[in-house]
């Protein structure tokens, strides 16, 4: 059975892949350009034509882009190839219309610009990859390898062609210039790893007790959330227990534990950071 959005999720879709881009290019202009820093991918390729030739950064990006959405297209998936499309052209154009306002922010401090440049950069392409959007270049140079070569590592081809980059940074701009733009890829990575997996972490918790009556009344009629038994076997003692799972808030976590330990001293306790949850009670499904 075949699952489509709907329009109204299509459009959402679209309208965070353009606020994305339009995040993002605020991160390179006002942020990493001002220090002469780089930025991964076809942005990166952008900014070094930039620096040197005075080439704007949105034309080189839109002229990278186009013979791989050309490819794109004829090889890989239509939706992937559309909201690729999509991405690419809303961050050349955002390039092109946040870049005269780039003089803005003038802080004269090339840590902060790398630090503030890389969350804004993260968050932005966070928003994008975040509703299954990309900006081209390298995300359609990943895709086509793994489409070819399903056991190829894409993340160690993503890093072997920012450090590319970077080198390239590093003989036109200086080692400094390049080892602050690793810093600003770190912190960009970081964000968008946290704009995907959800700013509200759970935690899921594992419990093993004798007073299972107990705990499980404490997390139902005072924290008011769900809990489930699972049929657990001790293979030392192969002794039939109990084994109960939730899902809490941080506080919660903490204020069960806590309690758990009051009802049951000897009781056993797993706790597991979970980066999103769909369900009652949570996130809407």
């Amino acid at each position: 059975m075949h699952y489509l959005k709907s329009k109204k999720d299509v459009f959402i879709d679209i309208l965070m892949i353009i606020l994305g881009t339009f995040i993002a290019s605020i991160g390179v202009n006002s942020f990493l350009s001002h220090a002469k820093l780089l930025s991964g991918g076809a942005t990166g390729v952008a900014l070094i034509l930039q620096y040197k030739i005075g080439f704007k950064a949105g034309f080189t990006v839109f002229l990278i882009n186009l013979p791989l959405f050309i490819v794109s297209y004829l090889k890989l998936n239509k939706k992937f190839t559309l909201y690729s499309a999509i991405g690419m052209v809303a961050l050349s154009l955002s390039l092109l219309i946040t870049e005269p306002f780039s003089h803005v922010i003038n802080i004269n401090d090339n840590l902060l610009y790398c630090i503030y440049g890389g969350v804004a950069c993260g968050l932005g392409y966070g928003l994008v990859f975040s509703r299954n959007g990309s900006t081209g270049g390298t995300d359609i140079i990943t895709m086509l390898i793994r489409k070819k070569y399903s056991n190829f590592n894409i993340g160690k081809l993503g890093f072997i062609l920012n450090l590319i980059i970077v080198a390239v940074g590093a003989v036109l701009f200086g080692l400094p210039r390049a080892l602050y733009t690793l810093i600003s890829m770190f912190v960009q990575s970081a964000v968008i790893d946290r704009v995907i997996k959800g700013l509200s972490n759970k935690n899921l918790l594992f419990i093993i007790t004798e007073k299972e009556g107990e705990v499980i009344d404490y997390v139902i009629n005072h924290l008011h959330r769900g809990i489930t038994s699972l049929a657990a076997e001790g293979e030392y003692t192969h002794c039939q227990k109990k084994m109960l799972y939730c899902i809490l808030t941080p506080r919660q976590m903490i204020e069960l534990k806590r309690t758990i330990y009051l009802i049951d001293p000897k009781a056993f306790v797993t706790v597991v950071d979970v980066s999103e949850v769909r369900g009652k009670g949570f996130k809407n499904l």
